[in-house]
This record gives structure tokens, sequence and C-alpha cells, in this order.
């Protein structure tokens, strides 16, 4: 009986140790090109050096991200396939999503924090505003004439945009897109007037006089964007929106994978390229245990709870 346990056991702790036997598939929820791809690309690069294995790249958008991270933990538990994860999915859509496709506390396994990083308010250059406080001052001369872009409903930037709207008193419309590289091809186009989105989609766009920034949505400046104020300087305290995204896998994955890919992606957060790989956009490597990652998130679903349910938005998906 003992003999029988153990040749059960054999293949199973074989498998774990030779793991990855092949590629390994990370999901990212937004279009190629937004901020979410560029981290989690520079991400999958520097775990492909640490597991042994390639790291591919599948972007899967919709829903505020929320669609990449229900094919993502409902595909099979074997360590081939994870995760790079916004906040929205996690964070936001539990309390304005009338329904979600996964539990998070059962379906999804946390592996690591990954980057943090600041948003900014920019406009297009047609709107004739130079700060935050004529941006307000105009919106309020021309209720429901303004309007701003995101990444989609029930997304940070989403959100970003509403908390501004209600802390200023403005009549703002909001424009939900597939992920923020569309919305900010609009925003550039005039085909949106104005949003708030992580620095690194941006900052190309501010340098070369195709967008205006106004103001860091950040307890502290930006160091990429040294001159831009932030929110409490331009006198809304409250509206601040600094993003973040994470790595997750399917929650019945192994315990010895889940270590496995931890430690390769906690090796690369810390590794030097992956690092000036990510602060050269203004990202800043944010590697953690999974408990931290947890206690982190219970913090991110308070204060976005919050503000979700002061804004009385829901969304009917």
């Amino acid at each position: 009986m003992r003999l029988l346990g153990l040749l059960f056991f054999l293949p199973v702790f074989a498998w774990a140790q030779v793991y990855p036997a092949k590629p390994v598939r990370m999901i990212i929820g937004f279009p190629a090109g937004g901020p979410a791809d560029i981290f989690g690309r520079s991400l999958a690069q520097g775990m492909a050096g640490e597991l042994g294995q390639p790291v591919i790249v599948e972007n899967i958008s919709g829903v505020g991200g929320v669609l990449g991270v229900e094919r993502g933990i409902k595909a099979a538990p074997d360590g081939y396939t994870m995760v790079f994860n916004s906040a929205s999915p996690l964070v936001i859509a539990p309390f304005s999503f009338t329904r979600l496709p996964y539990d998070i506390k059962k379906d999804i396994a946390l592996i690591t924090v990954a980057v943090r990083v600041p948003e900014v308010l920019a406009v297009h250059p047609s709107l004739p505003v130079a700060s935050l406080g004529e941006l307000v001052a105009y919106a309020r001369k021309n209720p429901g004439k303004v309007n701003f872009g995101s990444a989609g409903a029930g997304s940070i930037t989403h959100l970003a945009g509403e908390l501004l709207k209600a802390e200023a008193k403005i009549d703002i419309v909001h424009v939900p897109y597939k992920g923020a590289a569309p919305a900010v091809t609009d925003l550039v186009g005039g085909q949106v007037q104005m949003g708030i989105f992580d620095v690194p989609v941006l900052l190309s766009h501010i340098r070369a006089g195709k967008l205006k920034a106004l103001s860091i949505t950040s307890a502290q400046r930006a160091p990429t964007l040294p001159d831009v104020p932030t929110t409490a300087e331009g006198s809304l305290p409250n509206v601040t929106s600094d993003n973040w995204y994470g790595l997750i896998m399917p929650g019945a994955t192994p315990a010895e994978i889940q270590k496995r890919v931890h430690t390769a992606a906690v090796n690369a957060l810390r590794s030097q390229a992956v690092g000036e790989q990510f602060a050269k956009v203004g990202g800043i490597a944010s590697p953690s245990t999974p408990q931290e990652y947890a206690r982190f998130l219970e913090t991110e679903q308070a204060k976005w709870g919050k503000v979700v349910s002061a804004i009385g938005f829901k969304e009917n998906n």
C-alpha cells in the first residue's frame, strides 16, 4: 500500500521538479501598446531568462481587464498560464459589476505585485486650458461638453475621471474604450478631449507636444514629469489614482509551481534590466510576497469600494 502511494506521488513530484518543460503563456488583459502591455512584456522577457523557457504574451482585452483575468484563471492549473493583471479586475470590478465570472478569494492565486505607476491627467491641445484649475473652470462653464476617454468601464482610468467629476463638481462625459491604447490614440487625434492614464502611455505624446499634461494624480510628482503639479497642488487632494499591476495564476495551480513562478517573477523584478525598463516609462518595480499582495489588495479594495459607492457607479455586465 505504501509502495502504491509512493508510485502515485512520484510522477507529481517529478512533474513539479521539471517545470517548466515548455513555453509559458502570460495573458495581458489589455491591447498591445498600452501600459499593461509595456510592463507585462518587460516582465515576461525577464521571467523567460529565470524559467529557462519562453514566456509568450497573449493580449486578451475587454471589460476593463476582466475578460483576460477570466480566461487566464479558467485555464488548466498546470503552471503554463499566468495573468498580468491591472488593478481594475481585482479591485474595482467586485464593487462596480453586477456579477463577476470568478471568485477572487477562491479562483485566484496571488503571485506578486509587479509595478506601481503614477497617472497623469492630460488634455488635447484644442482644449483651451493650461492647468487643472483652468480645466475645472472651463468644464463648469461648459457642462456636458467636455469628454474623457478611459481604458474601459470600471477601469481605474474610468473611476479616476468619475472621481474628478465628483470632487470638482463638474459635468464631463465618459467615453469607454477597450484598453488604454485605443483611448490614447483618439485622445491624441482629438476625438476625445481629456483622460487620466498611466504616465508611460502618455509620456511620449506629452514630450512631443501632442498632449498637455495638467496634473499628476498621485501624492508626489512623477520623476519623468517633474514640472507637472499633483492634484493636491491643484486643490483637489482627494483625486488620487495611482495604478499598479500584478501577477496571478489559476487558484488550483500546485503550490510548488506557484513558488517557482514567484521566485522567477521576483528575481526578474529585482533585476537591473527590468527595473531600468520600468523606470524609463515611469514605473517602479514592486515585488512582493503573496501575503503582502493579499494585504495590499484589501487596502486597495477598501479605497476604491468607497469611491464606487460614492459616485454610484454600477456596470450592468
